[in-house]
């Protein structure tokens, strides 16, 4: 049986394996997100994405507790007027990010990096290990509705976009205020279950393998 690893403590993108049907754990990394992007020098928003879910899987793949299993790293950077937004963490950043997002457009990318730390052996026979270390990124354009100051403040109030990328969410409050989504919306979440798939694919794992048994 087949044990996948989130190396993530976003509450979405577990409850979003979970409704997936995706059998998983959850191992945090320790890594500085601020460091890594420090030391490799990275600016692009799709790079960054994708860097920092390496960071994170390679992190706890390291990890005693992820030996034999499949870790997957997740990141998302927003993408705006050409800049790239993490979390904000203060009111008053995600005021200023979410009144120049009113009525306008960005790209949310969101990094994949999956570790293969089970065994492998020689003939490559299916459920033995790839020794694979790989990642992808899904991208999606969110446009949002005009928003009032009022209700950006009250959004602020809750809390909710302070630890999120960019400063939303779909799948919470703030998809009152996402007028469309082009392109893949699990990775506005924080998650593509189907870049999932092509990595565990490329790991020789379907992933119906990590579906309950029936």
């Amino acid at each position: 049986m087949h044990h996948l690893i989130l190396a993530s403590q976003s509450p979405a993108r577990t409850k979003l394996l979970a409704e997936a049907g995706i059998r998983h754990t959850v191992l945090v990394s320790d890594v500085d997100e601020a460091a890594v992007q420090e030391r490799y020098g990275v600016t692009d928003p799709h790079d960054t994405a994708l860097l920092l879910a390496r960071a994170k899987a390679v992190a706890v793949a390291s990890l005693p507790e992820a030996e034999g299993a499949l870790v997957l790293g997740c990141d998302s950077v927003f993408e705006f007027d050409g800049e790239a937004h993490g979390k904000p963490y203060t009111a008053d950043v995600a005021r200023d990010r979410m009144l120049r997002m009113s009525g306008s457009a960005g790209v949310l990318h969101t990094g994949h990096w999956l570790v293969d730390c089970r065994d492998t052996d020689d003939d490559g026979s299916r459920g033995r290990g790839s020794g694979a270390t790989l990642g992808a990124v899904a991208s999606a354009e969110v446009t949002f509705m005009d928003m009032e100051p009022a209700e950006i403040d009250a959004y602020i109030a809750t809390g909710e976009p302070l630890h999120c990328a960019g400063s939303f969410t779909i799948d919470g409050l703030g998809g009152a205020f996402i007028r469309k989504v082009d392109g893949d919306p699990h990775a506005v979440v924080g998650l593509s279950v189907s870049t999932l798939r092509g990595l565990l694919a490329a790991a020789n794992v379907r992933i119906t393998d990590l579906w309950p048994a029936r």
